[in-house]
């Protein structure tokens, strides 16, 4: 199974781009997509932009993040036992 994470695309210099992810910013290879635009979101998987996506779906899948990290939390104590 991969695991790709919404990014908003900060800035392009040719086929390289810098996203953020939460605050955090990394560079995304833009080789595999055509037409990505600053203020885009795309999906990033070990440095790859894999596809384009909408901002609700970036927005409801980085929901999706925080509930499982809230639920990390909450176990995390029963695990430690």
């Amino acid at each position: 199974m991969c695991l790709s994470i919404p990014a908003k695309v900060l800035s392009i210099n040719e086929n390289q781009a810098i996203v953020s992810v939460g605050g955090t910013e990394y560079e995304a290879s833009l080789q595999l997509l055509d037409d990505v635009k600053i203020g885009d979101y795309i999906l990033l998987h070990t440095g790859f932009a894999i596809q384009k996506i909408s901002e609700e779906e970036a927005i409801e899948t980085l929901k999706v993040f925080d509930e499982f990290e809230d639920l990390n939390e909450q176990i995390k104590p029963e695990l430690e036992e």
